[in-house]
């Protein structure tokens, strides 16, 4: 079952399925790492919720909530 990166609890970690943004969006998200396949854990999470701290491919990587709404993932790895 897929869903968005920002309804992960913390600790929760999950594949990248897709990243559905406008062009420019999900180009800087491609570009930082966020390509299908690719394990992702959610660290941390400000109190309101925005932003998120998820790490993946070796690093930590601070997300606002609505860009973090367009990457889905799921449990397992295949695609």
């Amino acid at each position: 079952m897929r869903k968005a990166l920002n309804r992960l609890r913390i600790g929760e970690s999950a594949y990248v399925a897709q990243v559905k943004a406008e062009e420019p969006l999900c180009t800087r998200l491609l570009e930082l790492g966020f390509t299908p396949g690719t394990k992702v854990t959610l660290r941390r999470m400000a109190p309101l919720g925005d932003p998120l701290e998820v790490s993946l491919r070796g690093y930590r990587l601070t997300l606002n909530r609505w860009d973090a709404a367009a990457i889905f993932v799921q449990k397992d790895k295949r695609l």
